[in-house]
């Protein structure tokens, strides 16, 4: 059922989508349809595409996953908001620590970046990994396009549609929702930590960071676990995305000599530190935490 609601919701945004095209640039649904496409080919090539595509971006993010995981909440489950979080905010210790395990686990999943591109599928599925790189290829114009920011308002709105409507939505429906029921039909936290994290990279169909993202959503699923309340994995959430577009931003800026995208090689030694680092974090957090957990 909960699928449903993700699909149905996801159907209502693209609707709610062409309305807005259509609305603004008052075109009919199939201009409206091929205006899109090729906003998305070739973005560059409209004066307003950044702000149209940034608005696209968050009317379907909130109408695929966030809106459906409320509904779901609230009428199927019959439950409230603040049971998401069965362990009030002010009683959860370490708060301040979630940045730090966030950017701390950085480094290693750049090693995981790293070796999951090298990946290749038996020679059987060969087309199918062609597909997917090429697929990726093309998304990888469509964000660069959107992260390259000429002035402080693009940034605001990019930390808006890129990291606080993403940490909400995504938390909420893999977190508090998916995760959460995971653990109860399994009877075992970590299996529903790691189902809900392969979940959560799988849907966003990215072949090449597929591991790296489901270790990014394991993360988020333990510090959930562990704290007992949602606000804890949509804050570290937040953090991972809004570190790196500010950071983009900085190195843009020429204000930092980093950057953050960059494909080099990631330091075996650095990326192994970085991991042991986040462990250490990790576990201080969960032994100062627990007291209490999520049942």
């Amino acid at each position: 059922m909960l699928v449903g609601f993700v699909l149905l919701g996801g159907v209502f945004s693209t609707l709610v989508l062409f309305g807005l095209l259509m609305a603004v640039n008052g075109m009919g649904a199939s201009e409206a349809q091929a205006y899109l496409l090729e906003l998305a080919a070739h973005p560059a090539a409209y004066p307003n595409a950044w702000y149209e595509l940034m608005l696209l971006q968050a009317v379907n993010h909130l109408g695929t996953f966030f809106i459906p995981s409320l509904l779901y909440w609230y009428t199927i489950e019959r439950r409230t908001w603040n049971q998401f979080s069965p362990r009030p905010m002010n009683s959860v210790a370490g708060v301040g620590l979630i940045a730090l395990i966030v950017v701390a686990f950085m480094p290693f999943d750049g090693l995981i970046i790293e070796w999951n591109q090298g990946i290749h599928l038996p020679q059987t599925l060969a087309p199918l990994e062609q597909w997917a790189r090429d697929k990726e290829k093309d998304l990888e114009g469509v964000t660069k396009y959107l992260t390259t920011f000429n002035t402080g308002l693009q940034l605001v709105i990019a930390l808006l549609v890129i990291a606080i409507i993403p940490a909400i939505g995504e938390e909420t429906l893999f977190r508090g929702v998916l995760q959460r029921n995971l653990i109860i039909w399994t009877g075992n936290s970590h299996v529903g930590v790691w189902l809900a994290a392969a979940l959560f990279s799988a849907i966003h169909v990215q072949f090449l960071g597929f591991f790296p993202r489901m270790f990014l959503g394991a993360l988020f699923g333990y510090l959930y676990v562990w704290s007992g309340n949602l606000w804890v994995p949509i804050l570290a959430h937040f953090v991972n995305n809004g570190f790196t577009v500010f950071m983009v931003y900085l190195y843009q800026r020429k204000l930092v000599a980093m950057d953050i995208e960059s494909t080099e090689s990631v330091p075996v030694l650095g990326a192994l530190l970085s991991g042991v680092v986040t462990i250490g974090l990790l576990y201080y957090f969960r032994q100062i935490n627990r007291s209490r957990q999520i049942s």
